[in-house]
């Protein structure tokens, strides 16, 4: 009998911050899509930097997948001071 996935992820930051998300939306960034392994539990280390990133990082994934079938969405908002890191976690998660 297949063991059941769970619906659930925790994403790690560099600094210890933990952000519990749902698969589905963790699966909208194709690194992390690749990264879910059943086999090695629920809980992924993020090179992302600090909390601050992956928070944002994690709010995209929701926003995303809320939004993935609708037309003229407006900008989420980004705090210029995170435009940069958040580029860099984009490009590395490939979103």
């Amino acid at each position: 009998m297949a063991e059941q996935l769970s619906e659930y992820v925790t994403l790690v930051s560099n600094d210890g911050f933990e952000f519990i998300v749902r698969r589905e939306a963790a699966c909208v960034a194709g690194t992390i899509k690749r990264m879910l392994d059943p086999t090695m539990g629920d809980v992924y280390s993020m090179a992302l930097g600090s909390g601050m990133v992956l928070e944002k990082v994690c709010e995209y994934l929701y926003y995303n997948l809320k939004n993935k079938d609708i037309k003229d969405v407006p900008d989420m908002d980004i705090p210029p001071e995170l435009c940069l890191e958040l580029l860099m976690a984009a490009d590395y998660l490939n979103v």
